[in-house]
């Protein structure tokens, strides 16, 4: 499962590096040259909305895919502080002269 979780992340980074990259901050990006093309087949006046919409709602699915893939990750056994304590206690005494 968390092979998966991890493959969506990747594809949704990979689309959000798209809309990131093909948008211009002042509007005469690719959203400005397919703006005129769009309104004319699509009746979309707005481009740079879309893109923008877009780009959010990726934003919110990497952060949800990251969120559900925590709850997925295998569990490691005897983690954190009471494992050092544990090594230090089973190991044998040294005997000093």
């Amino acid at each position: 499962m968390i092979a998966i979780i991890t493959i969506l992340i990747v594809v949704a980074c990979a689309a959000l590096a798209f809309f990131i990259l093909i948008q211009n901050p002042k509007g005469g990006g690719l959203s400005g040259s397919f703006g005129s093309i769009s309104s004319q087949v699509m009746g979309v006046k707005q481009s740079g909305d879309v893109m923008e919409k877009g780009t959010w709602v990726l934003i919110g699915a990497i952060a949800f895919l990251c969120i559900v893939s925590v709850t997925f990750a295998p569990k490691q056994e005897g983690a954190g502080k009471n494992s050092a304590a544990a090594q230090q206690s089973s190991a044998p005494a040294k005997k000093g002269k």
